[in-house]
């Protein structure tokens, strides 16, 4: 495998072009007059303990069924609980369990982002996929869409021999900084498909191209890999990295691809939204930063916490870390939004898609619970939308949000699902 990584040089060169950003206010919290909306329904909660599988619901993907809209699916993450097929009407479909480890000593298979490739060409004919990584064995699974199969839709055609994506054992598979992040992307001008991959606890980005077997499975060959920036000059002239634990670095876990011209967007969690080419090649830019960019902070072994000094007022105005659930609303006149989960706040953020130039602020929105239903979004980790009619249900399209506080809960036991918003709701908020 061929591997490009930026060097020492050009990866202080770039932390540099990031404090020529102008520095903003920080705000105290979210912006409690951003509209609110409310989700249609919402999937049963999983439990992430013994007795619920150790499932914890994390990152969506939209798939619709071109022959029968109101057939379409969503497939998502639950970490070790492997991968929820669910319908419109957010019930379950099927339950792909993650696979265990290679020994009984190694950690077992926890999918944690989704992504879908559609009509890629394989040896049985040119089918749909569901990309997930398997971050306890440090690789990509890919799953067969079926729509003849309403029953059990996903079949794995994962190529057996497929390698870990970053780690060089097992033994270093069992450290667990391996496959987190995930945004699949097909290059028009070349039809090649391919994933991105970032990796847990490091600020590396690997490009991966999917590659069919004679025996009709996928597997994946790395092209290069990209490092972001771990440490930032700041305009006073201090360097500055975020908080963590020791040996950790500011990870990288919602990205999504524009499909019109190949531009990644990546988020960086506590440090703000990148925008790079999707071949990784070139100069990536910083187009928005967390509130919490510049803070100094050191880290409490005894709390395990971060304790935060005076804020110098460098950081952005509309994120508050995480930055999570990166995605795509397009439009077909080539406009649309980058919506951004502000973890922090509660809140959704929206930029204006800008093929090819910078990414303006163009409002934000909440998902909120409903007077008598399901409750709203808290700590959102991922987020899929797709605005294209999906039959009755959602004919303007629609957003599905990862909640991680489900409402009401088990006892002691914390709640995660899926809430399903019609997107026509969200495009009226971002329209007001």
């Amino acid at each position: 495998m061929t591997r490009h990584r930026l060097s020492r040089s050009a990866a202080y060169a770039l932390a540099a072009a990031v404090a020529l950003l102008p520095a903003t206010p920080a705000a105290a919290g979210g912006d409690d007059t951003l509209p609110a909306v409310q989700p249609r329904s919402e999937t049963a909660p999983l439990y992430d303990d013994e007795a619920g599988g150790n499932a914890d619901a994390d990152d969506p993907a939209i798939w619709r069924n071109p022959a029968n809209p109101d057939r379409s699916l969503v497939v998502a993450t639950a970490k070790e609980g492997g991968l929820r097929v669910y319908d419109l009407d957010a019930r379950l479909v099927q339950s792909v369990p993650a696979p265990p480890g290679p020994g009984p000593d190694d950690a077992p298979g926890r999918f944690n982002n989704v992504d879908l490739v559609h009509g890629m060409k394989l040896t049985t004919g040119r089918a749909d996929l569901a990309v997930t990584t398997d971050r306890g064995n440090d690789r990509l699974r890919v799953y067969r869409v079926d729509p003849a199969d309403p029953a059990r839709p996903l079949t794995d055609v994962t190529d057996p021999a497929a390698a870990p994506v970053f780690s060089a054992d097992q033994a270093e598979i069992n450290e667990e900084r391996t496959a987190y992040g995930l945004a699949t992307w097909t290059d028009k001008a070349t039809g090649r498909s391919y994933a991105l991959v970032s990796r847990r606890e490091r600020t590396r980005i690997a490009l991966l191209e999917l590659t069919a077997t004679a025996s009709g499975r996928v597997g994946y060959r790395e092209v290069r890999t990209l490092d972001l920036p771990a440490s930032f000059r700041l305009p006073n002239g201090a360097d500055w990295s975020p908080c963590a634990e020791p040996g950790e670095l500011p990870q990288v876990e919602g990205m999504v691809v524009d499909p019109a011209d190949g531009t990644l967007y990546a988020g960086q969690e506590d440090v703000g939204v990148w925008r790079l080419r999707a071949d990784l090649t070139g100069t990536p830019r910083l187009v928005d930063k967390v509130r919490e960019y510049g803070v100094p902070a050191t880290y409490d072994e005894a709390t395990d916490e971060c304790v935060a000094g005076a804020d110098p007022g460098y950081g952005g105005t509309r994120l508050t870390a995480d930055v999570e659930g990166l995605t795509l609303l397009e439009e077909e006149d080539g406009d649309g939004y980058l919506l951004a989960s502000s973890q922090g706040d509660n809140t959704f953020v929206a930029y204006d898609r800008e093929i090819g130039d910078h990414n303006e602020y163009e409002g934000g929105f909440r998902v909120t619970a409903t007077s008598a239903g399901p409750d709203g979004s808290e700590e959102c980790d991922g987020a899929a939308v797709l605005n294209q009619p999906l039959g009755s249900r959602y004919p303007h399209g629609l957003l599905v949000v990862q909640d991680g506080h489900d409402a009401p809960g088990d006892g002691d036991r914390a709640a995660t699902n899926f809430k399903f918003v019609d997107l026509g709701k969200v495009k009226d908020a971002l329209d007001d």
